[in-house]
């Protein structure tokens, strides 16, 4: 299973908020059923390869509307093949040794 990170950026609104743009990205996120956590700038997800890419496309997609014209997408993808990893378990690790 990969770890995705993906951060969309709506540009060239009338206002520096894009809660109301991004939130179009999150209920495409929400019907793919896949695990996810919303942060403050990003949202991690897990799933197959394939999966997370073409959910990307869509919520990329998804923030375009006749107000906005350009949206800039960072993805980050961990995609560890040598043994099972999950978000939970990344962060449990790094907690352990604190």
């Amino acid at each position: 299973m990969a770890i995705m990170e993906i951060n969309i950026i709506p540009l060239g609104t009338k206002t520096p908020s894009v809660s109301k743009f991004i939130v179009e990205a999150v209920k495409v996120l929400k019907k793919s059923g896949l695990n996810y956590e919303l942060i403050s700038m990003g949202t991690i997800v897990e799933g197959e390869l394939n999966e997370l890419l073409s959910l990307a496309k869509k919520m990329h997609l998804a923030t375009f509307t006749q107000e906005v014209k350009r949206v800039v997408t960072t993805i980050k993808i961990d995609d560890r093949q040598d043994k099972p990893s999950t978000m939970e378990e990344k962060v449990r690790r790094i907690e352990l040794q604190i």
